[in-house]
């Protein structure tokens, strides 16, 4: 279970990387702090690339018609063609790329909860929508890892983003050796995964892989990377999860005590009522794979799909009690 790829990210470098918001600031954010170490972060200020530096008059969206320009408040600039120009530049110039991080709420980053005003005088907004940096980002990569750093604070999309983001990486990675023989080895790698967010999406990807048409390796990865983005669209349901957590189960079973299977069943059934996090779970199961050499099941990137510093910590109590050997997770008995 190790982690050799390194996805490369499109971050707003308002945060965390460089004082260049309109008020002249940066908005400390450790998670992105964390992912540095094991990602390429690409920074992007879509107002500071059109020139309109630090610290600005703030921009805002403005409805006229069917129309949402980009108006600066202050001196009623329009800068909406210099914002798009440069977003289609942007994207345009940038590698083969595996996810965003944006600014939520900003006028030009904001991947969903932009506010849009009725005129540059109103205090009061008359609808959200995405920035208009995020809009062409959206349009030309929808099926990549996008997400605003408000949203990243919920533990469920940090999840799902980060299992979609070094998937993505990996995939990139194998596709990039131009290989028939890799691209099975990410698929068997990846299966337990697969199976937990889209079954059909796995069969179909099984059909491709064994490539009985014997068609061009170009059009296999092409079409194994539609099916793989619509696979990671949403996170895995908690049934499916729990389906795939009961396969690995299988694998160690015959090697567990009766107190150790029992554990393991009350801990899953905590899971399934929404009382534990799949971590829970996650960390107990591959305790055993570690611990009994289960080599198959070490290869599957379901049990660390990204790096595990990454991953919040169980909480000290729940760790003991589930008597999970982790180094990060001290063995002594909570007070």
């Amino acid at each position: 279970m190790t982690q050799t790829v390194r996805p490369i990210v499109v971050v707003s470098r308002c945060l965390d990387l460089e004082a260049c918001r309109y008020n002249g600031q940066v908005i400390p954010n450790a998670f992105i702090r964390r992912l540095a170490a094991h990602a390429t972060l690409i920074p992007v200020c879509p107002e500071v690339e059109i020139g309109l530096g630090v610290p600005r008059d703030p921009i805002r969206l403005i409805r006229r018609g069917d129309d949402v320009r980009a108006i600066q408040a202050a001196t009623g600039q329009d800068v909406t063609e210099r914002l798009v120009g440069f977003a289609e530049r942007f994207v345009n110039a940038l590698p083969e790329v595996d996810g965003f991080i944006l600014k939520s709420r900003s006028p030009s980053c904001g991947i969903r909860d932009a506010k849009v005003f009725p005129s540059v005088e109103s205090e009061a907004m008359c609808g959200h929508r995405a920035g208009l940096f995020a809009d062409v980002v959206l349009r030309r990569f929808p099926g990549l890892a996008i997400e605003d750093e408000g949203r990243l604070n919920d533990e469920a999309i940090r999840e799902h983003f980060l299992t979609k983001l070094f998937t993505l990486a990996r995939f990139r990675q194998a596709a990039k050796a131009d290989s028939m023989a890799a691209l099975v080895q990410f698929h068997a790698t990846h299966k337990f995964l697969l199976m937990a967010h889209s079954e059909q999406s796995l069969r179909a990807m099984g059909r491709l892989v064994a490539n009985t048409a014997r068609r061009p390796l170009s059009e296999v990865i092409a079409e194994y990377r539609h099916h793989l983005q619509r696979a990671l669209q949403r996170a895995a349901r908690r049934t499916a999860v729990v389906n795939v957590f009961q396969h690995g189960f299988g694998y160690v079973s015959k090697h567990l005590t009766a107190r150790e299977k029992a554990l393991f069943q009350q801990t899953l059934e905590n899971y399934r009522r929404g009382r534990l996090p799949a971590s829970a779970v996650l960390s107990l199961l591959r305790a055993w794979i570690v611990r009994f050499e289960i080599s198959y099941l070490l290869a599957q990137t379901f049990f660390e799909p990204y790096p595990d510093d990454l991953r919040e910590p169980l909480d000290p109590r729940t760790a003991w009690e589930l008597g999970i050997p982790l180094a990060r997770n001290r063995r002594r008995r909570p007070a």
